[in-house]
């Protein structure tokens, strides 16, 4: 686990500041004496009170995201996503830059970020980071991969467990966006990066997979939701041609909102029946905006 003070987080409970207890980077205690123990697999949970309403997404739906992932096809996305929130952090490399990667799901659009970051000879700076997410099933897989961040079960849709003004880049890779909240916790010139399909993705199989469709105007959506808190500076428009096993078919199903809703057994049926390979087209757009003055 990395060093707690080198992360502005806060009490779920109280909103104090944590810090390490006991010297140990795996609790987490805070001045008014509530106290956060990390799992064996290095996340923490900060889910209190009620809880959350929102679905979490279960260990199979994390498990094929993790496969689809890892085999690497959607590595220009993320590459993309980690061209565009880089310049933030390195105007900010003086003071030491924050990432907060909201959703976080298995890690791997925050991996790519991370090793940007360190590998790149213009930027060669390292940056505290922060994945969050709902699902503690999705967590267990990205604190193994991404030991360096502290990893925070939490809901987005409440109060962010992060100090305000105290992150250089949000990132949200196919997850919710609390606009006021993203506005509260980056600094003055922080980038908020987001990533939406556009119409036409993974339209060659998301029919006979029974994947959601992409909702009609979701541009004017997404520019309505962050309007009263952020100015939008830039976007790129990324295709990517797949060509896919049947099981990479079946994964990327399974890996997204509809896998809430899908029979499992009934996608390793169609499964069986696809060809051997199965050409898909994913569209998305990166976007990028700075909070409003």
């Amino acid at each position: 686990m990395p060093p707690a003070p080198d992360f502005p987080l806060l009490c779920p409970v109280c909103r104090n500041v944590l810090r390490p207890g006991g010297g140990a980077a795996r609790t987490l205690v805070c001045e008014a004496g509530h106290s956060f123990d990390a799992a064996k697999q290095g996340y923490f949970n900060f889910l209190v009170g009620k809880g959350t309403v929102f679905e979490a997404d279960t260990a199979d739906m994390v498990a094929a995201r993790f496969d689809f992932l890892a085999a690497g096809h959607y590595r220009p996305l993320a590459d993309a996503v980690a061209d565009l929130a880089t310049p933030a952090l390195r105007d900010a490399s003086a003071r030491g830059p924050v990432v907060l990667d909201a959703g976080t799901g298995t890690g791997h659009y925050l991996r790519a970020l991370l090793d940007r970051m360190a590998l790149d000879p213009k930027d060669g700076i390292s940056a505290p980071a922060i994945g969050l997410d709902i699902s503690k099933f999705a967590l267990r897989r990205a604190g193994r991969l991404n030991p360096e961040a502290v990893n925070v079960v939490a809901d987005v849709w409440q109060p962010l467990p992060v100090a305000e003004n105290a992150v250089d880049v949000v990132t949200v890779v196919f997850a919710p966006r609390n606009a006021p909240e993203f506005a509260r916790v980056l600094r003055p010139g922080g980038r908020l990066v987001v990533v939406t399909p556009r119409p036409g993705h993974l339209e060659e199989v998301a029919g006979q997979t029974g994947m959601l469709g992409i909702e009609p105007s979701k541009d004017e959506r997404l520019a309505a939701s962050l309007g009263l808190h952020f100015v939008p500076v830039e976007s790129k428009d990324l295709d990517l041609p797949l060509s896919l096993s049947p099981r990479d078919v079946a994964n990327l199903a399974f890996m997204g909102p509809a896998g809430h809703h899908l029979d499992r057994a009934a996608l390793t049926a169609l499964e069986a029946g696809l060809p051997a390979w199965t050409a898909v087209s994913a569209r998305f757009r990166v976007s990028v905006f700075e909070p409003t003055p």
